[in-house]
């Protein structure tokens, strides 16, 4: 399989350039998460990162690669949105 090395922003990786594993797109994956073992033995600590665009060339506009970006509040929900169901209510 083919890997690009990644730049990471923000959080533990911050300034580190990692290898990640790209898909069948050629792109790596929307969510890279870091687990982090704990130092007493207990559940590791996971630090998540969002795949953001590295930048645009200026003359044409083009995309010039890929950058993850440290998601403090983590990867969220995971729930399919369906476009047939309605929006739960809030009370």
């Amino acid at each position: 399989m083919r890997s690009e090395n990644t730049p990471f922003t923000g959080g533990p990786l911050d300034g580190r350039v990692l290898p990640v594993l790209l898909g069948p797109t050629g792109h790596p994956p929307k969510w890279y998460e870091v687990p982090v073992p704990d130092a007493d033995g207990g559940p590791p600590t996971v630090y998540a990162y969002r795949r953001v665009p590295a930048g645009y060339s200026k003359r044409l506009g083009i995309q010039r690669g890929w950058v993850y970006e440290y998601a403090p509040e983590g990867r969220g929900s995971r729930t399919p949105k369906w476009p047939w169901t309605k929006p739960r209510s809030g009370g």
